[in-house]
């Protein structure tokens, strides 16, 4: 199950039988050690009740829940953590519909200007957007449109102290058309927009399928990136010896930047989903 399916219907999917019973996760850790704060998207583990799902991501070691809506913040304060990426809308053209077009500018903006001071209140330290899908515009004309309309929402994610983030996926396997497709494409739009609360979300997954050469390109495009996405490639599964990359040395490399965002986990479940979910924490503690 795909992220864009379950767009728009936050409390409408399932894990399917994988979900249920819901195990206790055989790997147990106190706590997140060394320099990372993780997180787990919420999506892959929608069969579990949320507050049930975050006393267990709180037990394995995850300091945040991501891409929740608005409606569901506060439960996750109430139990401890925080709500690392926060959705501005429910909608299910979310992913196509992003700031490379002039003409989606005056709706995204509405939903960021509710959608901030909102998330400021709610200890909410980033909030997604899209780039979008081309649909015919050369790469040159959808930087400038998206530098126009980000620059009039830089200055409130400023002073309310919350991210803006966009994210890059990968338009060869999941999201046909997507122009963020390029780590090189949305570094030009953060270098033109120039705010420390306009940044990318550089999901590993996405971009492992795209362009490879992972840890160069975390490590030269350090500063224009405030939070990651995992998931193994192929297949968007666990973080293991399945997949192509070696995720500890990947932990360990964005760690060595310095880094103080989140990394959150985005990969569907082949397992038992908390057992799964406790390798991954696991494997990018550094």
């Amino acid at each position: 199950m795909r992220r864009r399916d379950l767009l728009g219907v936050f409390a409408a999917s399932t894990l399917g039988s994988q979900a249920k019973p819901w195990a206790r996760p055989t790997t147990a850790l106190k706590g997140t050690a060394g320099r990372l704060k993780q997180s787990a998207c919420r999506w892959p583990y929608r069969g579990i009740p949320l507050p049930e799902f975050c006393r267990a991501a709180a037990k394995i070691g995850l300091a945040g829940i991501d891409l929740l809506g608005a409606d569901e913040w506060q439960q996750v304060r109430d139990c401890g953590l925080v709500c690392s990426m926060g959705y501005p809308v429910s909608r299910r053209d979310f992913i196509a519909t992003g700031f490379n077009d002039r003409a989606n500018h005056a709706m995204l903006l509405r939903e960021l200007e509710a959608t901030i001071p909102e998330a400021a209140r709610h200890g909410v330290p980033n909030v997604i957007t899209m780039f979008g899908n081309r649909r015919g515009k050369s790469d040159a004309e959808a930087i400038d449109n998206c530098v126009a309309g980000l620059n009039q929402i830089k200055a409130l994610a400023e002073a309310q102290g919350v991210t803006v983030c966009l994210e890059l996926l990968n338009s060869k396997v999941d999201h046909a058309d997507y122009q963020g497709d390029h780590t090189a494409f949305g570094v030009a739009v953060m270098k033109a927009v120039n705010s420390p609360r306009v940044k990318l979300l550089y999901d590993i997954y996405h971009m492992q399928i795209m362009e490879g050469d992972v840890i160069r390109t975390i490590r030269d495009n350090r500063e224009y990136i405030a939070h990651f996405h995992t998931g193994g490639v192929p297949g968007r599964h666990e973080l293991d010896g399945t997949q192509e990359l070696n995720w500890h040395a990947v932990a360990a490399a964005i760690a060595d930047t310095g880094f103080q965002g989140f990394v959150a986990h985005e990969f569907t479940p082949t397992r038992d989903p908390l057992t799964s979910l406790s390798e991954a924490v696991a494997v990018c503690t550094v």
